[in-house]
């Protein structure tokens, strides 16, 4: 055993045996400590591949979807909005997208050229007379809108892609969702829009977006009330919420309360038939006239389960 000068023996310097009666270097034992010694050399892993093959919408995919055009055509004058060419080609690469990744997510149960045309497009741009009309009673054609709950892009995309000079949102708490609305701006070329992968609910309380808008869309299945609690909050005071409905006679009546609760006053109810088909839609013009509570909207899905009425 090593000795210090004082003839004892030196113990800082003393290598201590292993498990197995063997001495261990200085090394070995900062190895042992760091949990190295006696493992096998690691292998460098491969870089993760992607968790999902990339969705390429191919040539063939946007031939087949110029089927749809002769509906376009049709409906869009049906609507008194004859479109541009540009439009049309747009709409045309908008379809084929569709279809393409819905073959890998859940995106829309309707995937026919007219329902795709009409059911989607053209009942998307049936909000363009009442956004005209918010631009003319401001002045301006830069307004902004945020389209709640806009799954594949309804109606807030088919809203751009004519009228360009809108300030669209998109926003949804699905983040393949979301995916797809950002591949489909980008393929359109699409300035002017963003998208936000969040609840409702929680965007609403962020002070980014609490009313910032002119202008607020949903098109979403859920009831009036509930729809007003999610929407209404990101609304300016003197905004609208434009709620796209089918038949809507007995929700208006159920969301009169959540309507004055939330700072609006129901000020239009647009009924028509939607292009083509026999199916009613109704637009609800509600315009908020003070600034909706604090506490509203209301997390834990209590919007969905404990609506206003």
């Amino acid at each position: 055993m090593d000795k210090n000068k004082s003839g004892k023996p030196d113990r800082k310097n003393r290598i201590k045996p292993d498990s197995k009666g063997k001495t261990l270097s200085p090394e070995a034992k900062k190895a042992l400590r760091n949990g190295s010694l006696g493992a096998p050399a690691r292998e460098k892993k491969p870089a993760p591949a992607p968790a999902h093959e990339p969705i390429v919408t191919s040539e063939e995919d946007i031939s087949r979807a110029q089927e749809i055009s002769p509906y376009l055509t049709t409906g869009s004058h049906d609507i008194s909005l004859p479109l541009s060419a540009e439009s049309i080609t747009a709409f045309q690469v908008y379809a084929a997208m569709l279809r393409k990744w819905n073959e890998k997510m859940n995106l829309t149960n309707i995937v026919d050229d007219q329902g795709i045309a009409i059911r989607h497009f053209i009942d998307s741009l049936t909000l363009v007379a009442h956004i005209e009309e918010e631009e003319r009673k401001l002045g301006r054609q830069d307004l902004s809108l945020i389209d709640v709950g806009t799954g594949a892009g309804f109606p807030g995309i088919p809203l751009k892609v004519t009228m360009p000079k809108l300030n669209v949102t998109l926003l949804d708490s699905l983040k393949k969702r979301v995916n797809f609305l950002d591949a489909v701006c980008e393929a359109l070329q699409l300035s002017g829009i963003t998208t936000i992968h969040s609840r409702a609910e929680e965007a609403a309380k962020n002070k980014q977006y609490r009313e910032k808008f002119d202008i607020a869309t949903a098109r979403a299945v859920a009831a009036l009330p509930t729809l007003c609690e999610y929407c209404l909050p990101y609304v300016k005071v003197g905004g609208i919420f434009l709620a796209m409905k089918g038949h809507a006679e007995d929700e208006i009546d159920q969301a009169k309360k959540a309507i004055v609760t939330l700072g609006g006053t129901l000020e239009d109810v647009h009924e028509f038939l939607l292009p083509g088909t026999d199916m009613q839609r109704t637009i609800l013009v509600i315009r908020k006239i003070r600034s909706t509570p604090a506490s509203y909207p209301r997390g834990q899905g209590k919007p969905d389960k404990e609506p206003i009425v």
